[in-house]
């Protein structure tokens, strides 16, 4: 081989050479999971879900191990349409009855009676806890926290959040000669009397009693 020729097939080379070295891309990971609340129907043996105030419907499917489909079923059977609260995916081509498909990754809650897509509070909601026997009920948000029982006034406190390992979390307050504090944890949690599943455990101790129940994130919260 010539001289010139070697020396035009080395010029040639270096463009796929200059791109090798300079080429830093990274494979593109999936898109952002998209939080949804919303009614859910058994229909023709398929589970469709609505998005509050909206038309559409999407076939509901489940895309990471939520058990979705069989919470669903099992909880529609006893009560019908249910109110959800899910994150997962959209996409998917219209099929018949429907406009494409939910793959849902994150199941916060499912339910059958209680506020849903009319509940006012949860836009402002960092998180609500609530148990049974006695009833109870705690709701987080940006003010603080408010707890409410029967036969009490509401108990408006501030309040300090921890982060602690494994994705627990703790919120304490101590005013008015009183200690309080939640412990959430993230495990499936069904409500005992109406069997509405929630993606937390909680654990409320008031002045040295403990009592336990369910939590679900606020808007504020994913």
């Amino acid at each position: 081989m010539s001289i010139t020729r070697s020396l035009l097939s080395s010029i040639a080379l270096l463009p796929l050479l200059t791109a090798c070295q300079v080429y830093t891309g990274k494979p593109e990971g999936p898109p952002p999971a998209t939080r949804l609340q919303g009614q859910v129907q058994l229909e023709n043996g398929q589970l469709l879900f609505s998005p509050c105030q909206e038309q559409r419907r999407f076939l509901l499917v489940d895309g990471g191990n939520t058990d979705i489909e069989r919470e669903a079923r099992q909880l529609a059977g006893d009560q019908g349409e249910l109110f959800a609260d899910l994150a997962g995916q959209l996409g998917g081509s219209q099929g018949q009855g429907n406009d494409g498909r939910f793959e849902v990754s994150q199941l916060y809650r499912l339910q059958g009676e209680g506020h849903g897509c009319d509940d006012l509070n949860f836009k402002r909601l960092t998180l609500r806890a609530s148990g049974n026997e006695p009833f109870w009920q705690l709701e987080v948000g940006s003010k603080g926290l408010v707890l409410n029982r029967p036969e009490h006034e509401p108990l408006a406190l501030p309040y300090l959040e921890e982060q602690l390992p494994e994705g627990r979390l703790n919120f304490s307050s101590e005013a008015n000669g009183q200690r309080l504090e939640l412990w959430v944890a993230p495990q499936r949690c069904v409500d005992g009397m109406s069997g509405a599943v929630n993606h937390l455990s909680a654990e409320l101790r008031l002045d040295g009693q403990v009592l336990r129940g369910c939590a679900h994130f606020g808007a504020m919260r994913n």
